[in-house]
């Protein structure tokens, strides 16, 4: 019998923490975007449509990781409080590589790692 392999992702727009459910530790890897304030600022002082190019490159590359991680699963809940999670899920819905990957979209406020680690536990458990 095989095991699903389930993973949550908490994200923001900046950063992305990964939780594998039943992972012995539970521990969470970061992925964070490469875009940065400061990176914003000086771009803005170049010029308002290179810092709005350069930005739509950078989440697209922080979507893109984050999707490449998520092709090793069966099931991925993303959670988070901005929409960063929804367009990450717009994205992969367009992409044939992740009909097989069962992918959920919960609101959630900003979580301590431990309350991170409950949210997932608790709704994989509760889908078992």
């Amino acid at each position: 019998m095989k095991t699903d392999k389930k993973l949550g992702i908490w994200m923001d727009n900046a950063h992305a923490h990964l939780i594998e459910f039943e992972a012995n530790p539970a521990e969470a890897e970061v992925v964070t975007s490469a875009s940065t304030h400061q990176e914003k600022v000086e771009s803005l002082n170049k010029s308002e449509y290179l810092m709005h190019n350069k930005e739509q490159h950078q989440q697209a590359a922080y979507y893109k990781s984050l999707g490449n991680i998520m092709l090793d699963y069966d099931e991925v809940l993303l959670f988070g409080p901005t929409n960063a999670k929804t367009e990450l899920f717009n994205i992969l819905r367009a992409d044939h590589h992740f009909d097989a990957i069962k992918i959920e979209i919960k609101d959630a406020d900003k979580m301590t790692d431990n309350q991170e680690h409950a949210f997932v536990k608790d709704y994989f458990a509760m889908k078992n």
